[in-house]
């Protein structure tokens, strides 16, 4: 009797021991995706402001190429929003790329966000370039008048190899605040 235990239990692990050597053979053959290649997105600064652009905006539904996001930024790069809250307070908030990601996804997804640049101010020098562009922000591309309009001011790095954002710092338009005529020509 012991024989046929011991038979059987030698035939039970050989039996497992080759089921995960064909799932580790099935890991091996799967198609593993390939990566992708985002360096046409950051060749220039108007691939980089355009490629922004576009990655922030869509429809109400439509998820974000987040990975795409991140990639424009520079390493602890910022992203900063500065204006009065509901109560006139004035206040400034400083993000990463994955805070700014976590704070705002749910939201998009849930009522669309349309930003449009409609006016680039650009200055470089050498490695370094500045750009203050001038937006409008739809929730729908159905919506003909803006329910925002701001300036980011866009600050960029050239590594040698491709343009980085390190900051954006933006704050919308009010009343208080117009944006001047010669941002939005």
């Amino acid at each position: 009797m012991k024989k046929y235990v011991f038979i059987l239990l030698l035939t039970v692990i050989s039996i497992t021991a080759s089921a995960q050597k064909g799932k580790e053979k099935e890991k091996g053959n799967e198609k593993t995706e390939k990566p992708i290649d985002y360096k046409k997105n950051v060749a220039t600064v108007d691939d980089v402001i355009k490629t922004f652009y576009s990655v922030v905006s869509g429809e109400k539904g439509k998820k974000r190429d987040w990975k795409l996001f991140k990639f424009l930024f520079y390493p602890d790069a910022k992203l900063i929003t500065a204006g009065k809250n509901n109560d006139r307070e004035f206040l400034v908030k400083f993000m990463g790329s994955a805070d700014y990601i976590k704070s705002s996804e749910k939201w998009m997804l849930s009522n669309g966000f349309i930003e449009n640049e409609i006016s680039r101010k650009t200055e470089i020098f050498g490695r370094m370039a500045h750009v203050f562009s001038t937006y409008e922000t739809f929730n729908s591309k159905e919506e003909e008048e803006p329910n925002m309009r701001g300036i980011n001011s866009i600050q960029l790095l050239n590594d040698g190899s491709r343009w980085w954002i390190l900051n954006i710092y933006w704050t919308k338009e009010a009343w208080y605040n117009p944006i001047p005529s010669k941002y939005l020509d």
